[in-house]
């Protein structure tokens, strides 16, 4: 049996550093003629068909505002390989610069979806607004994935997973349990 490790009180406001559930993304949109860029530390997938994935943005972001009108944003999945500019995003305001620009990153058009994709990032999953009855209560946005565009290789990339305080944990060894594996079970 494992030995059980001692605990000690932690802060609530810092739960986060063990909560997060998913990989840094980066979240493109355009409105009205402008493109954003976000960094995003908390999505969760919420079904698997239609594919849907729930996420928090924050009223007083600028993507917010460009994100409701449009209806649309693209989800792009960084690796470590962008990992300051992942920081530098999420410390910059697209109400003042664009982000593109910024930080020589390539917008391709997406498909599905208005918004752009990010040409640098390994994954790119074009969302259109499923269900906004959470808005304006909570500011949680459902979408849909309409259109999903993935890397071949690496299969499993160095995503970051952000811990707070400036700190982010790299996802990289893989566990493979398939063998274990129930799919009735989900």
């Amino acid at each position: 049996m494992t030995a059980s490790p001692a605990k000690a009180d932690f802060p609530v406001s810092q739960v986060r550093r063990y909560l997060e559930p998913g990989p840094i993304v980066l979240v493109s949109s355009r409105w009205r003629g402008r493109a954003n860029i976000m960094t995003m530390g908390w999505h969760t997938v919420m079904e698997f068909t239609p594919a849907l994935v729930g996420c928090v943005i924050s009223s007083a972001n600028h993507s917010f505002s460009m994100i409701r009108g449009s209806g649309e944003c693209v989800i792009n999945l960084p690796t470590t390989a962008l990992t300051d500019t992942v920081v530098g995003i999420g410390n910059t305001t697209g109400a003042e610069i664009d982000k593109f620009a910024h930080f020589g990153l390539t917008a391709e058009e997406a498909e599905k979806v208005g918004a752009p994709l990010i040409a640098e990032c390994h994954a790119h999953f074009e969302c259109r607004l499923h269900d906004d009855a959470l808005i304006d209560r909570y500011n949680f946005f459902i979408f849909e994935v309409v259109k999903a565009h993935v890397a071949p290789s690496p299969q499993h990339p160095e995503t970051l997973h952000y811990t707070g305080d400036g700190v982010f944990m790299v996802a990289g060894k893989i566990i493979d349990r398939r063998k274990l594996f129930r799919p009735e079970m989900l």
